[in-house]
């Protein structure tokens, strides 16, 4: 039998490094954790995975392994959700959301244009941290750089400003929560209508309690579908910009990449759950090793956050998102007393 290629094994190598560190991090998190559920284990994972990253540098083998445990991991975490939900939650929940979801996300969309265009700051810059704040964060940014074909340049400052955001959410919103006196469906609608990344709903819920989890998840997933108009609507803005020689400037997002695999799955998990295939004695243990792989998520989040890009980007991109952060938190909260869900 021939040996690996070495090209594979270095893969491998590089993945399960990146992996191996993410993972000590993410246990220890979560040993933490249970020792001051206040905070956390996911809120732990961040900080020692920026502490880890500032001792470390930036190490470029352990890169694809940190990749594979910010994404697939936490994509896998929130799958795992989905076992305790039944498909009537999932449907009430992201009913009743809409009109708080819609609501917020309206206003980004208006106010992140004008407010960035005063600010100075270029067109791709400025609609990829609009987008990123009032849907789904990272995932928007990168579904919309490609509609868009925004620089690089763009989108690492977009991605540096979602990620400070993200780590004062997780921070921030449980205190502001229990000092609001939200209730676990109030914290989960708020939760999953104002936080950036997925990634930091499922922290931030974690820490409020396990219906609060449930709830922001299907809101966020919910939210996270409205990428798809959104997505449209730029592509055909778009498609009628070409170069001098007639041709389209760039191909664009293909349409199949516009619904994330996991929140198939995610619903496949439910389906199972609704059905009864998934029994009550194994949903403790799952949602153990979904709070476990958050807290690895978590881990690989603080180990990739762009400590150098967030200075070297500047106020403005920071100021952008985080009056967009503030309006679309406040506004959720207005929506939520108006509709009765406070």
């Amino acid at each position: 039998m021939s040996s690996p290629a070495p090209s594979q094994s270095k893969s491998r190598t590089n993945i399960w490094s990146g992996l191996g560190l993410s993972m000590v991090l993410g246990l220890l998190a979560t040993g933490l954790g249970a020792l001051v559920p206040t905070i956390g284990g996911p809120v732990f994972g961040i900080a020692l995975g920026v502490l880890v990253r500032h001792w470390l540098g930036q190490r470029k083998g352990l890169a694809p392994g940190i990749k594979f445990a910010s994404k697939t991991v936490l994509q896998t975490a929130v799958v795992l959700l989905g076992a305790g939900l039944s498909l009537n939650q999932i449907a009430t929940i992201g009913w009743t959301a809409l009109p708080v979801m819609l609501g917020t996300l309206t206003l980004a969309l208006i106010a992140g244009p004008i407010i960035g265009k005063w600010l100075q700051i270029g067109f791709d810059a400025r609609t990829l941290i609009t987008v990123g704040t009032g849907i789904c964060g990272a995932s928007a940014i990168a579904t919309i750089s490609a509609v868009i074909g925004a620089s690089q340049t763009a989108i690492a400052i977009s991605v540096a400003v979602i990620f400070v955001y993200n780590i004062l959410a997780v921070l921030l919103f449980p205190t502001l929560g229990n000092l609001l006196g939200l209730s676990q469906e109030s914290f989960g609608l708020w939760a999953g209508t104002a936080i950036n990344d997925t990634s930091s709903v499922v922290a931030a819920a974690t820490v409020y309690g396990a219906v609060a989890t449930s709830q922001a998840v299907v809101v966020k997933l919910t939210r996270t579908l409205m990428i798809i108009p959104i997505s449209i609507g730029h592509a055909w803005r778009h498609s009628r910009i070409r170069d001098t020689d007639g041709d389209k400037k760039q191909d664009g997002m293909p349409w199949k990449n516009l619904i994330p695999p996991f929140l198939i799955l995610f619903l496949i998990a439910a389906t199972l759950r609704t059905i009864g295939l998934i029994p009550d004695n194994l949903l403790d243990p799952i949602s153990s090793l979904a709070v476990f792989f958050t807290a690895v998520a978590l881990s690989a989040v603080g180990l990739s956050t762009p400590v150098r890009a967030i200075r070297e980007a500047g106020w403005r991109p920071l100021a952008l998102g985080g009056i967009l952060w503030v309006l679309v938190a406040t506004s959720a909260l207005g929506l939520q007393l108006m509709t009765g869900q406070f």
